[in-house]
């Protein structure tokens, strides 16, 4: 809902629980006036009516009190937008009007030329901002910086902030620190989300997981970024953020062009850091994820079985094998494309190997179709290997610095997708691979970082950090509207590139390549609190875990944490036995059975992965499901007995395992094997309201 003052200078946007409402002042001064629990329009006008305090020559009245700061004018806190000109740099902008397009609110100010457009949504209790910038004069602009959005909290005391933190194969690990004076800068400037960082900051003073405030904000963008959090000298708290690391040049806007930021989301709840998800999660699968009402079917990955020596028939068998396990969708990743024998070569010639795969990939598709499933394949078409095709027929279709070595990792440089040659081979190869065959699935990857990030012979080559992104979106679109019947998923060497502007354009991601199910619970603990399990993929791979860490674990420890999101399988199923397939049939007939509730319920933490035991529970309707892992036992001690939550406090449940009817807050003492010192084990138990 949007109301509008009637002098038309204060606007209230609000949602089920909570509003957010701005005011520009006679100066056109745009302020924050409130974030937070729902409010009337009067109450804003009122907040608006109260004086702004008096400044001095040391500090500035707009600081932490501003919307959307510019560089410029009478400021000292970080601004949300630099820009230069050949005669000049900042901004020094007057409001021109409000519009509204359906629930979309749009502020509207100049600075001569450059329109400056301030965008508001409400969608649930998530508020949408971004900015676009209208370049209308006579000659080029140069944004240095153009942040999406700044959100403001109110005054408290003791901020903590949250954040998601990690590298490779440990991805999404959570921290809460207190913060302090000055600023706290996370994102990436490695040309990808990245896996240091998700792009996502929790802040609160006093919140648990089950009550209390907390304020929100996530980036969607895939590209470098920066989120910057400031507490103020007088103590106010300010965050911004959107695409681009610094401040050494974003775009040169020609006269005539303009630049739309990414959507940088904030939310309030006072229900805890579980409400807070549960909400981002609602959000997600509303407004973000591509059919996010379909499930995700359970997937087999050859991957791990085969890596690069790989062969139609072999893969036949595996296919066999796993659509007797239950598989619904088989996917052939690296290896089957090019002179594809390693990774020191094939990437780029996007055509199956002829020796591999004499006929395409078609007849293979088809038998895996006859066996009933969906048939997937891997592509990293962002990347080149020196020893292809395509690099040796374009060697300046690379990112590169003219006169410096070309650095490789995997032995692979990055395709410059900013090039619009670059952007029609790859629309071309694609389009033509995923006509070539029924191909229902593409796993895509991004295996390196930018580094030599050149343009030889570029008027503006620093354009290529957003270009790249903007050139990634506009292909996947494409590919998506041409073959509406492809699903995708977004790797980066596992979570490399999980932000909100790749899920609106994939079905999943592949969280992590760290695929021990010790490990992944703190890695699915933190991805759950701003991204729902219904993109989250997770695989059983083999025991011991030889990709990482040689833990051997049981089938049934491995199934359980693997439930927790998509499930999927990645061990080499010729070597199971007889026994293992059996059981690894059951558990994704249990999946099957519980995956609505998953993939589309609310999410309960019920215990971390910081202790012995830990716990997640999904409600849907009548029906709950909770996955119960024992990480460790010391000396036989007791295990705590689970309350259940998001359940109706007047009606009973039955258990469905033990038959144990439960009323009210339900309290569970799990199935879990003890009395092991040091054993892992693991249960689900499904409730059923009566």
């Amino acid at each position: 809902m949007l109301e509008i003052a009637e002098n038309g200078r204060t606007w209230v946007l609000s949602g089920p629980t909570s509003s957010y409402a701005v005011h520009l002042t006679e100066a056109d001064e745009l302020l924050h006036l409130h974030w937070g629990p729902a409010i009337a329009l009067a109450d804003a006008e009122e907040l608006a009516a109260r004086p702004l305090p008096g400044g001095s020559s040391f500090e500035s009245p707009l600081d932490g009190r501003e919307e959307y700061p510019v560089e410029g004018g009478p400021r000292f806190a970080r601004p949300a937008l630099s820009v230069r000109t050949p005669e000049r740099r900042g901004t020094e902008w007057t409001f021109e009007r409000y519009d509204t397009e359906g629930d979309e609110l749009r502020l509207r100010f100049r600075d001569t030329g450059l329109a400056i457009t301030l965008h508001y949504r409400m969608r649930g209790d998530v508020v949408e901002r971004w900015t676009s910038l209208d370049n209308g004069g006579a000659e080029a602009l140069e944004l240095l910086r153009a942040d999406s959005a700044t959100w403001t909290l109110p005054e408290r005391e003791g901020w903590q902030l949250s954040q998601l933190h990690g590298r490779w194969a440990a991805e999404s690990r959570l921290v809460r620190s207190g913060l302090t004076y000055g600023e706290k800068v996370i994102g990436s400037r490695r040309g990808h989300t990245g896996h240091p960082h998700l792009p996502w900051v929790a802040l609160d003073t006093d919140a648990t997981e089950e009550r209390g405030e907390v304020y929100g904000c996530a980036l969607g963008w895939s590209g470098s970024w920066r989120i910057a959090v400031a507490q103020l000298p007088d103590a106010r708290v300010q965050i911004t953020g959107g695409a681009g690391y610094d401040e050494s040049g974003l775009l040169l806007l020609e006269a005539g062009e303009s630049f739309t930021t990414p959507v940088f989301a904030g939310l309030w709840s006072d229900a805890g850091f579980g409400g807070a998800s549960r909400t981002w999660h609602d959000y997600q699968r509303a407004y973000v994820i591509p059919d996010a009402d379909q499930d995700r079917p359970v997937l087999y990955n050859s991957w791990e079985a085969t890596q690069f020596d790989i062969s139609e028939e072999q893969q036949e068998v595996l296919a066999q094998r796993a659509a007797a396990a239950g598989v619904e969708l088989f996917v052939v990743d690296d290896g089957w494309f090019g002179k594809r024998t390693s990774d020191r070569a094939g990437l780029g010639d996007w055509t199956p190997n002829p020796d591999r795969f004499p006929a395409g990939l078609k007849p293979l598709a088809d038998r895996v179709h006859a066996l009933g499933m969906q048939f997937g394949i891997w592509v990293e078409p962002e990347m080149v290997n020196a020893d292809s095709d395509l690099y040796r027929a374009h060697p300046d279709w690379v990112q590169y610095q003219e006169g410096r070595k070309r650095t490789e990792f995997r032995n692979q440089l990055v395709l410059n997708l900013a090039r619009e040659d670059v952007q029609e081979y790859l629309w071309e190869q694609l389009d033509t691979l995923l006509s070539s065959a029924p191909i229902d699935y593409v796993k895509w990857d991004f295996n390196r970082c930018f580094t030599d990030a050149g343009w030889p012979g570029d008027a503006y080559p620093q354009r290529l950090w957003v270009d790249h992104v903007r050139a990634l979106y506009g292909l996947l679109d494409r590919l998506r509207a041409a073959h509406p019947g492809v699903a995708f998923e977004s790797c980066s060497g596992g979570g490399g590139r999980i932000d909100l502007g790749i899920l609106s354009r994939t079905d999943q991601v592949w969280t992590s390549d760290n695929t021990d199910p010790l490990d992944r619970l703190a890695i699915q603990h933190g991805f759950s609190q701003i991204h729902p399990a219904r993109v989250m993929a997770a695989w059983v791979t083999d025991s011991p875990n030889t990709q990482l860490n040689d833990r051997v674990s049981s089938l049934r420890f491995r199934f359980v944490s693997a439930m927790a999101g998509v499930l999927g399988v990645g061990g080499d199923l010729s070597e199971w036995s007889e026994e293992e397939l059996a059981e690894a049939r059951r558990w994704v007939d249990l999946y099957k059975e519980i995956r609505p509730l998953v993939q589309h319920g609310d999410l309960y933490r019920l215990r971390p992965p910081s202790g012995g035991l830990s716990a997640v529970q999904y409600v849907r309707g009548d029906e709950t499901v909770v996955l119960a892992l024992l990480q460790a036992q010391h000396y036989g001690e007791p295990l705590p007995a689970l309350r259940l939550r998001g359940l109706d406090p007047t009606a009973s449940y039955e258990c469905l395992e033990t038959g144990e009817v439960h009323r009210g807050a339900v309290l569970l003492h799990h199935g879990l094997r003890t009395g092991l010192r040091g054993d892992l084990d693991a249960t689900v138990l499904q409730l059923r309201r009566i």
